[in-house]
This record gives structure tokens, sequence and C-alpha cells, in this order.
């Protein structure tokens, strides 16, 4: 891989990993309690678990150009 900028080929390549988690929400429980009764409280559990996201950037050691 070479730099658009500068055509270096002394590339570094940082990585960003982070995880997103959702919990219980006492909204959705309330809105399906309001329409399902007792049950409906299960529906705040919508939506809930984790994401993984990874996000990778190159940086020219030569010019400093991140692409």
């Amino acid at each position: 891989m070479v730099c658009p900028r500068c055509s270096s080929d002394s590339i570094t390549i940082i990585v960003d990993q982070y995880t997103e988690t959702k919990s219980y929400s006492p909204g959705y429980g309330i809105c399906g309690y309001l329409l399902f009764g007792w049950v409906g409280l299960l529906c705040g559990l919508c939506g809930t678990g984790s994401k993984h996201r990874r996000k990778e950037q190159h940086v020219c050691n030569q010019c400093g150009w991140r692409f």
C-alpha cells in the first residue's frame, strides 16, 4: 500500500476496536406493559446485547496523511 499524497510505502495502520452494550430498557418495558400486561414487560429486553465495532485508519509515516 502506498500513500495517495506522497507515494511513500511507509504506512502505519491504526485499529480502533470497541464494544457497545445495551441492557434492559424501562421505557420499552412500560410500553409493553400498557399494551400486553405483565408479559409486555419482556419488551424491555428488545434490542439488548452487544455490538462489536472495528475501525482501521492508515497513516503515512513520511507526510502524516491519514486515509
